[in-house]
């Protein structure tokens, strides 16, 4: 398989993901904007929406929890879906 046909397979694999070209930090400030920190804080119970809450650690840490980030984006897609 060439470089081409593998670029060509993986985006074609992206066609039925909701969330393809958005980029997590994207989603971030969205779901802060419109739920806050406190409602995140709730529904994920991790340190870093409850205890001062900042946008770089929570980025740094979803991206190397991936429990996390596959609940923050369930949480997202269901807030876009409304």
């Amino acid at each position: 398989m060439n470089i081409k046909n593998a670029r060509s397979s993986s985006v074609e694999g992206q066609v039925n993901n909701p969330l393809h070209g958005i980029k997590l930090e994207e989603m971030l400030e969205f779901m802060i904007a419109k739920f806050g920190w406190e409602y995140l804080g709730s529904e994920i119970n991790i340190r870093c929406f409850n205890v001062d809450p900042s946008i770089k650690s929570s980025l740094k840490f979803l991206r190397r929890t991936p429990w996390a980030r596959a609940e923050f984006e369930q949480i997202y897609l269901q807030s876009v879906e409304k």
